[in-house]
């Protein structure tokens, strides 16, 4: 939703329609639906949906129709909420909470950064749903706010203790926020959250302030202890809070990207938390390892913690962490399980990763559309030489780039591969333009799909994006180039 690609959920032009099959349309279009539930309310939504469907039931219809919808079932005025649809760009929420005698101040402001096209922005209603902690972990409000101006204030009051803000909560606009707080607040936030999304969002913040400042991990090895001895929490939700965040999430936060430094600081996280929790870690493991297959939530989100027990002590070093990784996948009676001990063995140096891929591809080769995980977990690995596996890969008998499956599962995972794609010689953009031209010929909106990964040159220092540059310009260059893939390439190019 932003860089030279950015447009509105509802664009006013375009040269390819098929290049407006994109997160912005889909999953940024529903969440202004869901919004719009947020504010009007349940029954409001309801009224709205049913009056739709009896309007235009077997229709072609507009977005402008099921907002009319909304509207008149329920009275509401949403002429202001329609910039959604027109302006593009993810707005950017600064929230910031003081001691105001006994009750506390709130302040909210609101940005949207320019884009292609729309330099200037107005501001947009957007739905927070908003909670205040004290240093107790007592709960003190909850409640939702409409930010509709650039700045706004509200008071609390009947608040005894220094008040913590949790914003956003339930994801309840499509944000990004800035929200001031301290390592300890977001420890404790993390501790005493009851709405998973936030709860979820502080421990990130958390790891994510760490590894930006490249801070002391200590807070962190302790906000992850106590998630993991909370009985209460549900093992899928624990699976996913104790993951530090992507590579490239953290590159985002930085004005410039640094692929070898995130790398090198996340790696580092990782080590630690494994080893300073291993007999956590060990804990977790032994407690799901009997879980048999089964299709219940339970049984699931203990298949996923187990694997993320695994590669934790695979990253702290543990000896026996390879074998015990080979043991899971031979004994493992079920996808998720097998898949997640290949995962964590292909990225180590391990001696069981060249047998552990290899079982796996004699095992599925004869199934399309496993085999293409085992393309993906080598092109997601973290090791040094992925980006020369990758092309290995390339020239292997069973890929090829008329699959589009097969062939996203190579090229598509390795340029969401952070520090591989750009690795500094440039091999990894000359590989990914290389592949563009050459489905260009084949499936020209696949191609263009491609393309994006190069057009964030802007992000990164001027060698990297020198290379990003130049393979853009020479796609560009190319004679008989689709019209799906000459638009990605000239806005990207576009200063």
């Amino acid at each position: 939703d932003g860089g030279p690609l950015a447009h509105p959920v509802r664009p006013d032009s375009y040269i390819e329609i098929a290049n407006f099959y994109t997160a912005t349309i889909y999953n940024k279009g529903a969440e202004l639906i869901r919004m719009m539930r947020t504010m009007l309310g349940d029954a409001g939504f309801r009224a709205g949906s049913d009056l739709y469907f009896d309007r235009h039931d077997g229709q072609a219809v507009t977005t402008e129709d099921f907002v009319k919808a909304m509207e008149d079932a329920t009275g509401g005025d949403l002429s202001a909420f329609r910039l959604w649809y027109s302006q593009a760009g993810t707005p950017r929420v600064r929230a910031s909470v003081e001691q105001a005698g006994d009750g506390a101040r709130i302040r909210l402001s609101q940005t949207v950064p320019p884009t292609p096209g729309q330099p200037d922005k107005a501001p947009m209603p957007i739905p927070l749903r908003i909670a205040l902690f004290g240093e107790s972990g007592a709960k003190y409000e909850d409640r939702l706010v409409v930010l509709d101006q650039a700045e706004q204030e509200l008071a609390v009051p009947g608040i005894a203790e220094r008040p913590i803000l949790s914003i956003n909560r339930g994801f309840s606009a499509p944000i990004v926020v800035d929200c001031p707080r301290s390592p300890a607040d977001l420890a404790l936030l993390s501790a005493h959250e009851d709405d998973p999304f936030a709860r979820y969002e502080a421990m990130q913040q958390l790891m994510l302030d760490t590894l930006v400042a490249g801070a002391d991990h200590g807070p962190v090895i302790e906000a992850v202890r106590e998630t993991l001895a909370n009985p209460a929490l549900d093992p899928a939700f624990v699976g996913e809070a104790v993951l530090p965040p992507s590579e490239a999430f953290v590159g985002d936060q930085m004005a410039l990207v640094d692929p070898d430094l995130i790398h090198a600081r996340r790696e580092a996280l990782r080590a630690d938390l494994g080893r300073s929790l291993e007999a956590e870690w060990r804990g977790v493991y032994g407690a799901t390892t009997a879980n048999r297959y089964a299709y219940s939530p339970a049984a699931k989100g203990a298949r996923r913690l187990r694997s993320v027990a695994l590669n934790y002590l695979l990253a702290a070093g543990a000896e026996d962490a390879p074998r015990m990784a080979m043991s899971q996948y031979e004994g493992s009676d079920n996808m998720t399980d097998r898949q997640g001990a290949l995962g964590a063995l292909t990225s180590s140096d391990s001696a069981e990763r060249h047998g552990a891929l290899a079982s796996f591809y004699d095992r599925y080769r004869g199934d399309a559309l496993v085999l293409d995980k085992w393309f993906m977990v080598q092109a997601l690995s973290t090791r040094a030489d992925t980006p020369e596996t990758v092309e290995a890969l390339a020239r292997h008998p069973d890929f090829t780039l008329t699959n589009p499956n097969r062939m996203r599962s190579l090229v598509g995972a390795f340029s969401a591969n952070q520090r591989a794609f750009h690795d500094p010689s440039g091999r990894g953009y000359r590989f990914l333009a290389d592949t563009i031209l050459a489905v260009d010929a084949l499936n020209p909106q696949t191609a263009a799909r491609l393309v994006p990964p190069l057009g964030r040159w802007r992000r990164f220092d001027e060698a990297r994006a020198a290379l990003m540059r130049a393979e853009l310009e020479r796609i560009l260059a190319k004679d008989g180039l689709s019209k799906d893939v000459f638009e990605q390439v000239s806005k990207s190019l576009a200063v």
